[in-house]
Parts: C-alpha cells; structure tokens; sequence
C-alpha cells in the first residue's frame, strides 16, 4: 500500500493528479481522467456521483485509504477524490493495486 502512495507523490510532483471534486468532474468530462481514486471515508453522495461518472466515462475506479492519508500523499489537505492523467502512472498503480 505505501508503494502506492509513493506513486501518488511522484504524480503529484509530475503535475499528473488532479484532486478534490471539481477538478476531478472536469478531468472526467475532458477524458484527460484516466484513473480515479475514492476515499474510503468519502460521503456516500461523493461515492455514488464518482461511481456513476466512472461507469458513464468507462473510467476505472477504486477506494484507497482515508482522505487524510491520500492527501498526506499528495502533500496537501485531506482528499476524497483524485484522478490520475497521466496513462503510464495509472497503469502502474493499478498493478500495485491488483497485486
């Protein structure tokens, strides 16, 4: 799990990420989104709009964490949604998280 975080630190200082949820709703509706990571402790309404945008978009999904350690990771204030633009990084963390 910490291997993913780190991963979250080298998007964030990539300019790869996009956090919070009107960054998250614009990358989704731009198809620049090409993962998007839920906080565990995210209201449920968060839950079902992300969950729902993902399904409509064909965007890969998956809660990880609370949103004080997502956003610990990224070197900000707790985060309950972020999306990762960048293909290559999404790739790899979707292997650390299949593992």
């Amino acid at each position: 799990m910490d291997k993913i975080y780190s991963l979250l630190g080298l998007c964030q200082k990539a300019g790869k990420v996009v956090s919070g949820e009107v960054g998250c709703e614009l990358a989704i509706k731009n198809k620049t989104a090409k993962l998007l990571l839920l906080a565990e402790d995210a209201s449920a309404n968060t839950q079902k709009k992300f969950q729902n945008s993902a399904a409509y978009y064909h965007i890969p999904i998956f809660i990880l964490g609370s949103k004080e350690r997502i956003g610990t990771a990224l070197g900000k204030e707790s985060r309950a949604i972020l999306a990762i633009t960048e293909e290559g990084f999404a790739k790899s963390i979707l292997q650390k998280i299949v593992q």
